[in-house]
């Protein structure tokens, strides 16, 4: 597959080695970027044939099959456009639109175009989380009741995050954007999430947009997703998810504390890890970072799915909900108050409320809670069904 990139930054570049080392038979055959100098050098770090600083004639190249937008949050939508009008397949890094409205737009372009709109969320694709979600799928924790994701780092590489005209916001929709779409992932896509409450803040740094916040999104089953985002932490970059279910638990650590430590005291000049502020002290190195990452499995899919002629797994439609949820986000932050999810276009289930189906110990017993007590007797919390009485019984295991 012939693959043309829009940018040349930061994010493209991880794209790029992602590329260079993906299934072989994918090659990145054209670079765009506004800047001349900054397209022609991005062709020969990476041995692209050909880099253009008009738009139109990167996107319109006659031997292009998919093109991946690694462009800032403002441009999403005048790429998109151009590769709705080509009728060429679209890969566009998160998050899709500053707002559900912007991203509802493009969906409907690449809809009506019919080319595949591919989301790059690659912190669903990171091999912990693929693990993760295979085993909420099959039940290996219950039904799940809590989805909490966090990422923090000291902030983002470019200037353009920083403006929030520009970027549509701040961590929350820079970091959010990922914690949302991980909770909903292990909750269900197809619940749908109905109201969002958020504390945002700027606590650092001179801009108008926020740098830390912490929000929750209820859901039609009664799930809880909980984000937690800042620009604010030091020391690299953090990324935590835990799953709570009737049946288990799930912590990752994907970033920082993932099992390599090195001291160093500074006096090399080599690359650490993302977001790393120092390269000497105790270091966190990642070993394959853009496999770590996702960024391997994200781009397998996006290919396959067009080879196949099916969805991937993150879809523009999946962008379009996360934006929606962010949308509620601000909402809430600024008010102070629950805020509900405007949904215009709501593609899963309208399920309520789960129903609650508690354990039976006996015909007129619920059981609470089981525990083997420091003595090796069980302990058993009960509750009466007619009366409601909870009691205790002890069962005896050993000598005392």
């Amino acid at each position: 597959m012939k693959i043309a990139i829009l940018g040349s930054g930061f994010i493209a570049r991880f794209y790029a080695d992602t590329l260079a080392g993906q299934r072989r038979k994918d090659t990145l055959h054209v670079v765009y970027s506004r800047t001349e100098a900054n397209a022609d050098k991005f062709a020969g770090d990476y041995d692209v044939p050909h880099f253009f600083t008009d738009m139109a004639e990167a996107v319109n190249h006659p031997e292009i099959d998919v093109v991946i937008i690694a462009l800032a949050n403002h441009l999403h939508l005048a790429a998109i456009e151009a590769c709705a009008k080509a009728r060429k397949h679209v890969l566009c890094t998160k998050p899709l639109g500053r707002t559900g409205e912007e991203a509802k737009l493009m969906v409907e372009l690449v809809e009506k175009a019919g080319i595949m709109g591919g989301y790059l969320e690659d912190l669903c694709y990171t091999p912990k989380f693929l693990k993760s979600l295979e085993s909420v799928k099959n039940n290996s924790i219950g039904r799940v009741l809590w989805a909490k994701s966090r990422e923090a780092h000291p902030g983002p590489h470019s200037d353009w995050f920083w403006d929030k005209e520009k970027s549509g916001g701040g961590a929350i929709i820079d970091l959010g954007c990922h914690c949302i779409e991980i909770a909903r992932n292990f909750i269900g896509k197809g619940v749908k999430p109905v109201e969002v409450m958020c504390w945002a803040a700027t606590q650092v740094h001179p801009i108008a947009a926020e740098d830390h916040a912490i929000g929750l999104v209820k859901y039609a089953n009664g799930a809880i997703g909980q984000f937690e985002v800042s620009w604010c932490f030091r020391g690299g970059m953090d990324l935590r998810d835990e799953v709570m279910g009737t049946e288990g638990t799930i912590w990752l650590n994907s970033f920082l504390r993932t099992g390599f430590e090195m001291f160093s005291t500074g006096k090399g000049t080599g690359y650490v890890a993302e977001k790393a502020e120092s390269n000497s002290g105790w270091l966190f190195p990642v070993g394959d970072e853009v496999h770590e990452l996702g960024y391997s499995h994200m781009f397998t899919d996006m290919f396959e799915a067009i080879e196949n002629h099916r969805e991937p797994s993150e879809t523009f439609y999946d962008g379009y909900v996360v934006n929606c949820l962010i949308d509620a986000a601000y909402k809430s932050a600024a008010s102070g108050t629950w805020e509900p999810v405007n949904l215009p276009v709501w593609r899963g289930t309208e399920a309520e409320a789960h129903s609650i189906s508690y354990h039976n110990y006996d015909e007129h017993h619920y059981l609470i809670k089981e525990e083997i007590l420091p003595d090796g007797n069980i302990s058993r919390i009960l509750k009466d069904k007619a009366t409601g009485i909870v009691s205790k019984i002890s069962i005896v295991t050993s000598e005392v």
